[in-house]
């Protein structure tokens, strides 16, 4: 249970650092599609690190929903119907694994554009648009405090 705890406490301070290399990329992407600047190093990392850092929180919430009590073992011990009808477990069963699975996949599509060779333009576009759908998904599955049955603090300690 203390390693399960302890990724817990690594995933909530990690959507910090992906909430904020999104907004930097979406805003950097944003400047180089309106502007029409060079697709640069910095963007490409930018989005190399989001996507890193994105594919690393999946697996410690994929860990969790399989060793956690919110996922694989809720499935075990209660029919998937009764899940489905229970607005608490369907998130953490399904809703908050199915939109960051989406999110994960456009992050990794909007990486994908900047290896492409087209124009800068189209890359700042893809990228802008690609990050930001994957944040809108990431900010309406996150559980904010205050959503009732699914809240959890903003960092780690708090209550």
């Amino acid at each position: 249970m203390l390693m399960y705890n302890g990724l817990l406490h690594l995933h909530n301070i990690l959507r910090w650092v992906i909430l904020l290399l999104m907004l930097i990329a979406i805003s950097r992407h944003f400047v180089g599609m309106t502007r029409k600047r060079p697709f640069t190093s910095g963007d490409r990392k930018t989005g190399t690190f989001l996507f890193i850092f994105a594919n690393l929180q999946f697996l410690i919430g994929l860990y969790q929903w399989f060793f956690g009590p919110w996922g694989f073992k809720l499935i075990q011990n209660t029919s998937f119907g009764e899940i489905m009808k229970n607005s608490t477990y369907r998130f953490w069963v399904v809703e908050h694994t199915l939109m960051m699975l989406i999110a994960i996949a456009l992050i990794s599509i909007g990486r994908g554009a900047a290896k492409k060779n087209i124009p800068d333009v189209s890359k700042h576009r893809r990228g802008f648009w690609f990050y930001l759908i994957a944040l809108i998904l990431i900010l309406v599955a996150i559980p904010w405090p205050g959503r009732l049955g699914i809240g959890r603090p903003l960092l780690p300690g708090m209550q």
